[in-house]
């Protein structure tokens, strides 16, 4: 039976995998049944997120719906890419919240090098824009904003059938950095929101020109680790966009009780 009243969040980390401890912290305290899930490199999993099967977001969702009477699927990054295809595939999700996202599915490259999706659904992987294999970083520790620009040009016939589907969610949140040096969030952020526009639906984006790949929520700590490459930002300015996004954040998740 669902908790009346009750929000439930999904919340995704990005290319770590990880379990995302901290904002599931924050959103609990919010008010909202929050929970966090390890989408690879755990046991019986993906070493790394390539052909990732949705039907593991899906069915979390599921069962939070039959808990809640809300449900809110919240990534960053690569999780935000699997929260948007989560809420196109799942009619649970009544609103996502995406950090630094993505409009396109792109490449995942197994371990053995092979090039193919992130994602898979019904067991088939969902189409995809593969990198420029061209591309050489210009500086160290790379930046890979410029790669995935250049990806997106160089295929350009491909991006119509790898673009998610965002005009099947309800309720949207974007929140991108300016200065994201990952991927150019903000200009991902606004080709959602106009393909949504285009289908008569409204899109909230909160950015700052000079915040970077990771969103500091009000009460999360700084993250530090992962991959070594240039994120961009500072922590003043992307603990900033924390603030500015926090109250469209609970606004998202129906202003839970404190």
């Amino acid at each position: 039976m669902a908790a009346s009243g009750r929000t439930g969040a999904l919340v995704l980390a990005g290319s770590s995998g990880r379990v995302d401890e901290a904002r599931v912290e924050v959103l609990t305290a919010a008010g909202v049944v929050a929970e966090s899930m390890r989408w690879f490199g755990g046991p019986g999993q993906h070493a790394g997120p390539w052909e990732i099967p949705l039907e593991g977001f899906l069915e979390r969702v599921a069962d939070l719906k039959r808990r809640c009477d809300r449900v809110v699927v919240v990534g960053t990054s690569f999780g935000a890419e699997a929260a948007l295809l989560t809420g196109a595939h799942s009619d649970d999700v009544d609103a996502v919240v995406a950090f630094a996202p993505s409009d396109l599915v792109w490449a995942g490259v197994t371990g053995g090098g092979r090039v193919t999706s992130h994602w898979t659904l019904d067991g088939t992987p969902l189409p995809f824009v593969p990198f420029d294999e061209t591309w050489v970083a210009a500086e160290e520790p790379p930046a890979f904003r410029d790669l995935y620009a250049r990806s997106r040009e160089r295929f350009a016939d491909l991006v119509p059938d790898a673009t998610i589907p965002v005009e099947r969610i309800n309720d949207l949140l974007l929140v991108a950095g300016g200065d994201d040096r990952v991927w150019p969030a903000l200009d991902h952020a606004r080709a959602i929101s106009a393909r949504r526009t285009t289908a008569g639906l409204v899109t909230t984006i909160v950015t700052d020109a000079e915040a970077g790949h990771r969103t500091v929520l009000p009460g999360e700590p700084v993250v530090s680790g992962g991959v070594r490459m240039q994120r961009g930002g500072t922590e003043i300015a992307d603990r900033r966009l924390g603030e500015a996004c926090w109250p469209q954040v609970l606004a998202t998740m129906g202003n839970p009780h404190h």
